[in-house]
């Protein structure tokens, strides 16, 4: 995992080579405007815990779920450019929006983890978004990030998949990454850390490997949710 000095020389080096714009409204200066942000505050201010009505409102075994907006017009626009684009610029915003939200909402936990893509995937990308964005979340909440899952299995897109089907193609797909990795989950609470939730199948599979290694309770925070 990167050092938080060096991503931040990374990023001021792109901004010189590439300047930056806008995921929303594509304005030069920042990756999201002061304007376009406020797309990721939407739920800032709310009670925290899921609102009744919403579908598996918190999937078990699951002991807290946050995130911070739905997944739509600019914010879903963001994560795309981040998961697709290239553009790590944005992880800087989004993780700190994200980090907000669990601050807003009452929440601790001592380990952040972040719901890893396949090996092969984030080699192509170059990095996974989940880390960059449980990096930038930990520097604000100061609680210690952990890349302490793998995907042992590549898995078809989610976004494919009706309910029942998404549950049965992550299901066992997660484990640690080693012994050291596990006894650092041991006896701990755990935060999930992704970009965006739909069902909660990818997050319920995360939490049954690491309270197969010993956590006490796993909750999950994410920038978006898909209704």
């Amino acid at each position: 995992m990167a050092s938080p000095a060096f991503s931040t020389l990374a990023s001021a080096l792109l901004d010189i080579a590439l300047p930056a714009a806008c995921a929303g409204c594509s304005a030069e200066g920042a990756t999201l405007c002061p304007v376009c942000r406020r797309a990721l505050d939407l739920r800032l201010v709310r009670p925290s815990g899921v609102p009744i009505g919403l579908p598996s409102a918190l999937p078990a075994p699951l002991a807290q779920l946050e995130w911070c907006a739905p997944f739509s017009g600019t914010v879903r626009a963001a994560l795309h450019q981040l998961k697709y684009s290239g553009e790590r610029r944005l992880a800087r915003p989004l993780g700190t929006s994200l980090a907000a939200r669990w601050l807003a909402a009452g929440a601790g936990g001592e380990l952040l983890v972040p719901v890893p893509v396949h090996a092969d995937r984030a080699r192509r990308r170059g990095y996974d978004q989940a880390v960059l964005l449980a990096t930038e979340a930990s520097l604000r909440l100061r609680i210690p990030c952990l890349a302490a899952l793998e995907r042992t299995r590549r898995t078809a897109p989610q976004f494919d998949l009706g309910r029942r089907a998404r549950r049965t193609n992550v299901a066992g797909a997660f484990a640690m990454r080693g012994p050291s990795q596990a006894a650092r989950i041991e006896g701990r609470w755990i935060v999930l850390v992704d970009d965006v939730m739909t069902t909660g199948a990818t997050l319920v599979a995360c939490a049954e490997a690491l309270y197969g290694a010993g956590a006490v309770a796993v909750s999950a925070v994410t920038v978006a949710r898909e209704r």
